[in-house]
């Protein structure tokens, strides 16, 4: 039996707005029960620049959940509570690995029922933080965008969780375009998928030209030095000062410690679709592509690695709708037993292109905010005066990194992402089918004879190291540093 094709609604997948709820997510809970989160929300900044949050955290009633009647009073209880357990962690001048029970309680039941892990993610962060400025108006343009909730009240943190809601509104009408493709590459309607391959990559080409947007109004040294310290999560952050990261206190005195990734655009459930829709294989970071992987048809049997892992960081009915997908996916399998069809295979290919220059445009943002910001405060602390230096606080963007043995720049996914992210870009580029294309998509650095055309303005070293030219000037990038996985 042919698996039939999943039905959207089933897995609250919008077709108009992809991932995005198809209701305005709420601003506040309705029920004045809950009106201490609500009222430390609002002055969530405040409480952050007294240092006070900690205080008032600690001496809230701990709240039930059982007057959360709809789904987005729960999203707005998970956002709510997410914010809260970041802004208790990273709030201080040493992070806090114990979070108390007016938080851990309602949190874990929450994230229970939404069947999300107990972390600020992509879904708290994005996807259920955002209004339109007017209701009338499209979702997908920026200008018609607020956020609800942030860490800083910052213009630069509004505006990148907003790029990304954008994308999403942007890419959600793709996702019944491909059902649509799978649908008719079964009855072997080539005219049809062809079109809709068409569609597919003149909207990818859409939403790089949205992420670079994130330049307008999101300042790198705002972003590195104050926001993203509070977008970091619980796992692999000893140098960040949580080494086992932190304990949920429920109030049975035999919690353990857990760790949890930070929120991270590898939890976008639309990018991933975007690859399980072509077919595109993600190995573990490192790992080289095997003559296993070069068969034709079928889409491999992906491995344990960053990728799959972000999945259990996506809503519970987000994640298995990727697994539907999975399972039905075709379109690949349908290019490769027709390459006659040249129409087919440019359309496939084009979309393969598109893809991998949205993921050339995420390395040099990567680089621009994180790796340059980096380095310059590293140089900037050199040059201080040791009987000069103010504490400082200890969180991602003061973490020890480089030198013999020291850290990999971590993203606040709680790895080291310049690796992951060049080898997620090479990989989009291996299932071209013509071999023009296969050689425009070349994977790795340009052969140093063949002078095989590139699809970026980048240059890779054989050593790995990556050169890059910008408004920023040149500046180098190698495999020992990270980024902030947001795009």
């Amino acid at each position: 039996m042919i698996p039939s094709l999943p039905v959207l609604s089933d897995y609250d997948v919008s077709p108009s707005y992809g991932f995005l709820p198809d209701e305005i997510p709420l601003d506040f809970l309705p029920d004045t029960y809950y009106a201490p989160w609500e009222t430390v929300m609002r002055n969530l900044q405040a409480l952050l620049l007294s240092k006070r949050l900690r205080g008032v955290v600690d001496i809230l009633p701990v709240l039930s959940t059982d007057f959360l009647v709809t789904e987005a009073e729960w999203r707005r209880a998970y956002v709510i509570l997410g914010f809260l357990t970041h802004s208790y962690i990273w709030g201080g001048d040493t992070p806090a690995d114990r979070i108390p029970p007016p938080i851990s309680v309602p949190f874990l039941e929450t994230c229970r029922h939404l069947e999300l892990p107990p972390v600020a993610t992509y879904a708290g962060l994005a996807l259920w933080n955002w209004k339109p400025i007017f209701p009338t108006e499209p979702v997908d343009v920026l200008e018609n965008l607020a956020t609800i909730s942030t860490f800083t009240g910052s213009l630069d943190e509004s505006w990148f969780y907003l790029v990304s809601v954008a994308i999403e509104a942007r890419a959600g009408p793709i996702i019944p375009v491909m059902m649509d493709a799978i649908a008719a590459a079964r009855r072997n309607d080539s005219t049809t998928v062809v079109d809709c391959l068409r569609v597919f990559a003149e909207r990818i080409d859409e939403l790089a030209t949205l992420l670079t947007r994130m330049y307008d109004n999101c300042d790198p040294h705002v972003f590195y030095n104050r926001i993203r310290p509070f977008l970091a999560g619980y796992k692999n952050m000893a140098d960040a000062g949580l080494p086992n990261g932190i304990i949920f206190d429920v109030g049975s005195g035999d919690e353990n410690y857990v760790q949890y990734s930070g929120g991270s655009n590898a939890q976008s459930s639309v990018i991933q679709f975007f690859d399980i829709v072509l077919g595109i294989e993600h190995r573990p970071t490192g790992e080289k592509r095997t003559s296993g992987s070069d068969s034709e048809g079928a889409m491999p049997t992906p491995s344990h690695h960053f990728i799959n892992e972000m999945r259990r960081y996506m809503p519970g009915p987000h994640r298995r709708f990727l697994e539907h997908v999975a399972s039905v996916a075709n379109i690949r399998e349908y290019v490769e037993n027709h390459r006659s069809n040249r129409a087919l295979c440019v359309a496939f290919d084009a979309c393969l292109a598109m893809l991998r220059a949205l993921r050339d445009k995420h390395i040099q943002m990567v680089s621009r905010y994180i790796i340059v910001k980096s380095r310059e405060s590293r140089s900037h602390s050199r040059s201080i005066s040791p009987t000069h230096v103010a504490p400082k606080r200890t969180n991602l963007a003061t973490m020890s990194h480089g030198g013999a043995g020291g850290a990999r720049l971590r993203g606040t996914g709680g790895t080291a992402l310049i690796p992951f992210l060049k080898q997620a870009r090479d990989e989009t580029g291996e299932p071209a089918i013509d071999a023009w294309a296969r050689r425009l998509l070349n994977n790795g650095p340009a052969d140093a004879m063949g002078g095989v055309a590139r699809l970026t303005k980048m240059s890779e070293h054989a050593s790995g190291e990556v050169e890059m030219v910008g408004l920023a000037g040149t500046w180098s990038v190698d495999d020992s540093e990270g980024g902030i996985c947001h795009w």
